[in-house]
């Protein structure tokens, strides 16, 4: 394969991430609704700590786990602010 070839399955990968990503968001927010009428908070520790270690646990690599970790950290902390903005926005409609 060549530098463009294996650019173009690097840019078609990333139009399937977008997906995933947005997907992944829209089931945190859905989570948000449901912990809003729970009265849970939006931060559970425990459920970050078994998203990475099952990550981890899975990782065939050549990411390290740290590398793992620190993009599934980000992926988290996304969906967290996500749920926040929305919950705000609903305590004020």
């Amino acid at each position: 394969m060549d530098i463009n070839e294996i650019r173009t399955r690097i840019d078609l990968l990333d139009d399937v991430l977008l997906r995933i990503f947005n997907e992944r968001a829209r089931l945190a927010l859905e989570i948000g609704h449901l912990k809003k009428g729970l009265s849970l908070p939006v931060f559970d520790p425990s459920r970050e700590k078994r998203i990475f270690a099952r990550m981890k646990d899975e990782n065939p690599g050549p990411l390290d786990d740290g590398a793992i970790v620190r993009l599934f950290e980000r992926v988290v902390d996304e969906s967290r602010r996500l749920e926040r903005i929305m919950s705000h926005a609903e305590e004020k409609a």
